[in-house]
């Protein structure tokens, strides 16, 4: 079957269907002038911008970072993967997960605070720059409350299945990451069309190279990035996104849990680094 020619064509700011830019309202969600420039700005600004979630999430795991620093400061040297690298013991202290954390010592809090700890300066940037391209993407296409489930769900499943796997220690937020990955893949695949196949084709290189990168460097929890794409994946699928169905109250409840969950464990967390540095040493 031919494409259709697009031409003057738009995505509605309002429920994301491909529309004629110059209609006077959106014959599927009701939107006067869908195809104003400013609505469309407005709703295309940046992930610091128009989405406070991404800053949030940055600013936290920044915030992790430094205290992980706080509690063993040293040198490692100009290795740019090793440059300001929290040391193992700050990081058990802090939550990181896996296999001995929790089938040994029981600490199934650190399913979630694994995901705002990093090991070193390079491995936190990469991470909050892919985020930052990924969750605008994300909250467009899946609104707020869904971006929010699937990133904290799809972090403690993707450490999970890794710590099912045998991985023995694991930190970082790529788990996370990868569950965007993961939701934005079937969301392109289940949209179709030439919007969807472009989705697809471009988180499908985020995938192949997040796949190369972790076969070529060591150290890399590959089965974490795998796990996470698939509850990823698997929660988009249960979850559904916008032009499917609408956010529901029970998504915003959910969302919330999310949100409490994570604040409770990450004070937990901080407790704990902070009562290291005061009596530990």
């Amino acid at each position: 079957m031919p494409e259709t020619n697009t031409a003057g064509s738009q995505l509605c700011p309002g429920c994301r269907k491909l529309i004629n830019r110059s209609l006077n309202r959106c014959p599927y969600c009701g939107m006067k002038h869908p195809g104003s420039r400013w609505k469309n700005t407005l709703l295309a600004g940046s992930a610091s911008d128009a989405y406070p979630l991404v800053t949030v999430l940055i600013t936290v795991n920044v915030i992790m970072f430094i205290l992980a620093i706080a509690i063993d400061p040293r040198f490692t040297g100009f290795n740019p993967f090793e440059f300001l690298a929290p040391s193992n013991q700050s990081l058990l202290i802090l939550g990181s997960t896996g296999a001995m954390p929790l089938f040994q010592l029981q600490r199934w809090w650190s399913l979630v605070a694994a995901g705002f700890l990093h090991g070193g300066l390079l491995h936190l940037v990469f991470n909050m720059l892919a985020l930052r391209q990924l969750a605008p993407l994300m909250i467009l296409e899946f609104g707020t409350n869904r971006t929010i489930i699937l990133y904290t769900l799809g972090g403690v499943g993707g450490f999970f299945i890794s710590s099912l796997a045998g991985v023995s220690f694991t930190i970082g937020a790529s788990a996370a990451i990868c569950s965007l990955i993961g939701a934005l893949l079937y969301y392109g695949r289940s949209r179709g069309g030439i919007y969807g196949r472009d989705i697809f084709s471009q988180i499908g290189g985020w995938a192949v190279g997040i796949a190369l990168f972790g076969f070529l460097v060591p150290g890399i929890n590959n089965w974490g990035h795998g796990g996470g794409m698939a509850v990823g994946a698997l929660l988009a699928y249960l979850l559904g996104y916008r032009e499917k169905k609408q956010e529901t109250f029970s998504h915003k409840v959910l969302a919330m849990g999310c949100i409490i969950g994570t604040g409770l464990i990450l004070a937990w967390s901080c407790l704990n680094g902070i009562l290291f540095l005061l009596f530990g040493k």
